[in-house]
């Protein structure tokens, strides 16, 4: 039976330490829906890091943390894994001292696992219901090892089917994925002098955290390899010394590495020639539906998860293969920058958003009939 639709506005609070401090995949993503939400009428609260911006419909509220490049140093043991759980842990800390579980119909991280325990507490015996985004993954929602055993969810939004199929018989999941506001991206204009960017030969573009999984190093060695090719990297992470130590050495004149903030982004893919993205997996990829938007080539690992969002394309490739992911950037390289992908129109965030309020309503129409 299809649940009753909730007709009043639902009340919302999306937490991650990095929500106004950063602007990775994830701060992106679920910013763009708490304000898509916020819009379209529901109360949305987001609480993070960083300070207030003007311009959003939602309100927020300023939790303090401590940054993970100052925590990088601390030991990597369970359930502090690395820098990103000892930033989550401090701002966990402070989260549970200004949440207040009866304001909300919903809570929504995609932080495991301190946000996400701070998030499903109770107070006088109500609990909001709970969405766990799998933006970084979906290893809590299946795995029973270690602190995952205490995972827990009333809804697991899944960006990929991939996550989907792995966990609706455990959870109550949809398959939403990330996305974009098309807009941005139309009608922007190069501006290879403002980043630094040489005009007279092509830019490859790697859109990324500094992270081993990202395998910034391996896309370093794959452009080395293409003579009179500039390679553009925007991101930063605690690989950012071995990035500039190898850069020196095998792309001496031809790298350039950056951090911009998010309004920047459009004019940077439209600095660029090729986009490339070495991650095997992506939770999802935003990146990818950027560059799509912004009528680049997109060169990346080929997966069915990768086809499902670009589609197919004669550039995805193995990219353990060295001659494979040389063979792709060249052909990527020929073709250049053209008009945007009509794809990237699905992943509009209206239509995201919207799939969020659809599973929320689902969701708390099922508690009332519990």
């Amino acid at each position: 039976m299809i649940p009753e639709p909730v007709a009043r506005p639902l009340r919302f609070l999306f937490a991650l330490p990095g929500f106004h401090h950063v602007d990775r995949g994830a701060e992106v993503a679920l910013l763009a829906v708490a304000d898509e939400l916020a819009r379209t009428g529901d109360s949305v609260t987001v609480m993070g890091m960083g300070p207030e911006r003007p311009g959003t419909a939602y309100a927020y509220r300023h939790v303090p943390a401590v940054d993970r490049r100052k925590l990088e140093w601390l030991p990597k043991v369970p359930p502090f894994r690395s820098d990103t759980g000892w930033e989550d842990a401090t701002f966990a800390f402070n989260l549970t001292r200004a949440f207040r579980p009866t304001d909300f119909d919903f809570t929504v991280t995609c932080n495991f696992p301190f946000t996400h325990w701070a998030l499903r507490r109770s107070r006088g015996g109500y609990r909001p219901l709970h969405l766990f985004v799998t933006q970084n993954g979906d290893w809590a929602a299946h795995s029973d090892a270690g602190e995952f055993r205490y995972f827990a969810c009333d809804g697991l939004v899944c960006t990929n089917p991939d996550f989907e199929a792995r966990n609706r018989d455990r959870w109550r999941t949809a398959l939403i994925p990330n996305g974009i506001d098309p807009s941005r991206y139309r009608d922007v204009a190069a501006d290879r002098a403002g980043f630094g960017l040489p005009e007279d030969r092509p830019v490859v573009l790697m859109v990324s955290a500094l992270i081993d999984t990202k395998r910034v190093l391996d896309g370093m060695r794959a452009v080395a390899a293409l003579p009179g090719v500039h390679f553009a990297v925007a991101g930063d992470g605690p690989l950012r010394q071995q990035v500039d130590a190898l850069a020196a050495e095998i792309l001496p004149g031809r790298f350039t590495r950056m951090t911009l903030t998010a309004d920047r982004m459009p004019a940077l893919y439209r600095s660029a020639d090729v986009f490339l993205h070495m991650s095997l997996q992506e939770a999802f990829g935003n990146v990818y539906v950027e560059a799509m938007a912004s009528g680049l080539p997109i060169v990346g690992h080929d997966s069915s998860r990768l086809r499902w969002i670009v589609g197919a394309r004669e550039t995805l490739c193995d990219t353990e293969d060295a001659g494979a992911l040389a063979a792709a950037l060249g052909q990527a390289l020929q073709t250049g920058q053209g008009t945007p992908d009509p794809r990237a129109e699905q992943f509009a965030w209206p239509s995201i958003a919207a799939s969020y309020r659809r599973f929320a309503a689902e969701l708390l129409s099922e508690r009332g009939r519990a």
